[in-house]
């Protein structure tokens, strides 16, 4: 399985690549990278809402680097409180705390400082500061307390993770009784090898890290999640270099994939 990284992998050098990546992205969000971003991506290859990837400003949107739509999994309702538990420059963020309204709150956590710049910026720009906190974290240590979120948002996170194990028990430990787990991550159809699972560069690109397909709700019902169920299918690399990095056979794509407490 791939729910731990090689055993002579170095967790700590993975997330200083990830966070150099992203960084860069925040950056220069228009140079080339090995998976797409953007909100015309966002709309034409993972099925978001037009109108609402217009009314965010482009300091999210144009860096948005999702994987799939955690929209698709199920609704947002007015007051709820929302976890974005790697929220980089907050597209997902943002539509969730637009979503949720005045009474509601969206909380986004990343270990990247300027995508958390990025995503304060475009609350602030969107109007929705009010309701929007920004917080410096990681997805295996939440800085949110136990049982206090309505609905976990996850783009693209847990393929990154060395310890996805931990991933999810943080989830779970955050989500209320009867909160809900609205995931896109990347998935393939069979184990990589432990040379392309060692690769930090894949790594950095959502591949190297990606669960197979069942091993998902798996990983989910161990940690005590229910009802786990996949939603959606993305074919978020095509037409891009990193799927030119691994074996055709594999089948990397993206799913939109859904769990309650």
């Amino acid at each position: 399985m791939a729910v731990m990284s090689p055993i002579d992998f170095d967790a700590e050098y993975l997330r200083h690549k990830v966070r150099e990546t992203y960084d860069r992205v925040a950056r220069d969000p228009y140079d080339t990278y090995h998976f797409h971003r953007g909100p015309d991506y966002a709309r034409d290859y993972l099925g978001y809402d037009p109108a609402e990837l217009a009314a965010l400003p482009p300091i999210s949107v144009d860096r948005f680097a999702g994987v799939g739509n955690p929209f698709a999994a199920g609704d947002i309702h007015p007051g709820e409180t929302i976890l974005d538990h790697a929220c980089g420059a907050g597209t997902d963020l943002l539509i969730a705390a637009r979503r949720t309204g005045p009474e509601g709150r969206a909380i986004g956590v990343d270990m990247t400082p300027m995508m958390r710049e990025c995503a304060q910026l475009g609350a602030q720009l969107a109007g929705l500061a009010d309701r929007v906190e920004i917080r410096d974290g990681r997805y295996e240590a939440l800085p949110v307390p136990d049982a206090s979120i309505d609905v976990v948002i996850s783009n693209g996170v847990v393929n990154l993770a060395p310890d996805k194990t931990r991933v999810f028990r943080e989830i779970h430990r955050v989500l209320k009784p009867g909160g809900r787990l609205y995931l896109a991550d990347v998935v393939v159809a069979r184990e990589l090898t432990l040379d392309a699972r060692a690769n930090p560069d894949l790594w950095a690109a959502c591949i190297a890290g990606a669960l197979v397909e069942d091993e998902l709700p798996a990983l989910a019902e161990a940690v005590g999640l229910r009802r786990g169920r996949l939603v959606g299918c993305y074919d978020c690399f095509r037409n891009t270099s990193a799927a030119d990095k691994v074996a055709r056979d594999l089948k990397v794509h993206g799913v939109t994939f859904f769990a309650v407490k």
